[in-house]
């Protein structure tokens, strides 16, 4: 069964810095992206950044130059540093991964999501 476990979430005071872990277990299949979304009350999901699995990188314009993503490909892990966090950061932050799964000998695949359960982010004084 694949699990996707998100940790590392919790209060901070404006200004501050937070690290977000998440680790895939459980899949068979190889990861290709990884990345976190977060979802504010009364707002949509949106993206916080994202890593392919060669390392490329983007991020939302709001948290560019302030957050930064990076993965461990052997363990499934991808880690969100967050820096200079400011009161509109606050959210529930989900981690996604895609897995590339093949469907038949010739190759063919698909890609299907896998979701965290997320992780609270509170960002006050």
């Amino acid at each position: 069964q694949v699990q996707v476990v998100e940790s590392g979430g919790g209060l901070v005071q404006p200004g501050g810095s937070l690290r977000l872990s998440c680790t895939v277990s459980g899949s068979r299949n190889s990861i290709n992206t990884m990345g976190w979304y977060r979802q504010a009350a009364g707002q949509q999901r949106e993206l916080v950044a994202g890593i392919t699995s060669d390392g490329i990188t983007n991020y939302g314009d709001s948290v560019k130059g302030r957050f930064a993503v990076s993965r461990d490909n052997a363990q499934n892990t991808v880690t969100l540093q967050m820096n200079s966090l400011k009161p509109e950061d606050t959210a529930v932050y989900y981690c996604k991964a895609v897995e590339k799964v093949v469907v038949n000998v010739e190759g063919a695949y698909r890609y299907r999501e896998r979701w965290g359960q997320g992780t609270q982010v509170t960002v006050s004084s």
